[in-house]
């Protein structure tokens, strides 16, 4: 169960932008599995494992209409023999075509209980709302960051990466950034482009770590999560063209946007020569182009 997926490799991203002064080197998670994407992968590995060891038939989570998360449990569950059900945020959405996330996930299997807004921030309210068929469903948090996510998500970095100061990574809920702090060396600093606003992620990675080589950048003001403007999509078209690397819009495109321009405004204090994760979370495209064309906008995202 959970085979070991392809190992990921390291790419140097030559972007003209910051060519000859910054430079970043992008670790592609993104190409580990085709369909449990990145660090999602990582998070679920040891969760689904915990379920099948302790004799549950069927795994329940959380997660917003557009969601990496929601999408990789469907996928891992039908993959592996589990009965899924995702608790969405947004009633209305139950008298609304579905989004290509949330089609995705149903056509792997998942059930979606949609709930209102005010409902799902009482996470427990939630789920004592919806009926299930199996009467001791595995429960996976928001975003899948539990101790299990976290243990998978040290294993992220290799021996190899020993060589990098910084290690760079778009922040949800901070269960990924707080397994690379996990696993860094004593020379090594985790930069979290926190793209989500959201005042308990600080203390959320300090329950799993004890030690002090991280910093977050907040990065949900001008361009974060859910948030698509022109510039944000102009520059992942450069991406691509110049590199080849079609980057999700949620995460790593808002992450390395910032960056640059931090860069540019003498704002980065964080070294010239970066480790930059690439999480994954291309499923979320075909969602922002048809929020795009609904619209009007001729805009598209690459992919």
């Amino acid at each position: 169960m959970f085979n070991h997926p392809r190992p990921s490799v390291n790419q140097t991203l030559r972007l003209q932008e910051i060519e000859g002064e910054l430079e970043i080197i992008l670790k592609r998670e993104d190409q580990i599995h085709p369909d449990i994407s990145g660090n999602k992968w990582r998070k679920l590995k040891y969760n689904f494992q915990h379920a099948k060891q302790n004799g549950h038939q069927s795994v329940l989570t959380f997660g917003g209409a557009f969601s990496n998360h929601l999408a990789a449990v469907a996928a891992a569950g039908h993959q592996y023999g589990f009965q899924t059900h995702g608790i969405v945020r947004g009633e209305e959405l139950e008298t609304q075509n579905l989004n290509p996330t949330l089609e995705y996930c149903t056509k792997k299997g998942m059930v979606l209980h949609f709930v209102s807004r005010s409902l799902y921030k009482i996470k427990k309210h939630a789920l004592a709302s919806v009926i299930i068929d199996d009467k001791y469903p595995y429960v996976i948090p928001e975003g899948g960051t539990n101790e299990l996510a976290v243990n998978g998500c040290a294993e992220i970095l290799t021996s190899a990466d020993k060589e990098f100061d910084t290690i760079a990574v778009a922040v949800g809920t901070g269960g990924t950034m707080a397994g690379l702090i996990q696993s860094t060396y004593d020379h090594q600093h985790v930069v979290g482009f926190q793209v989500v606003k959201d005042i308990e992620i600080p203390s959320r990675i300090r329950t799993f770590v004890s030690n002090d080589r991280w910093s977050l950048v907040p990065t949900y003001d001008e361009v974060g999560y859910a948030k698509t403007p022109k510039s944000l999509i102009d520059f992942a078209h450069c991406v691509a063209d110049q590199t080849g690397v079609i980057l999700d819009p949620l995460y790593t495109a808002p992450m390395l946007w910032h960056l640059i321009k931090n860069w540019k405004e003498n704002t980065w204090n964080f070294g010239n020569r970066l480790l930059m994760i690439h999480t994954g979370g291309h499923q979320s495209i075909k969602g922002v182009n048809q929020r795009l064309a609904q619209q009007g906008s001729s805009l598209r995202w690459p992919c």
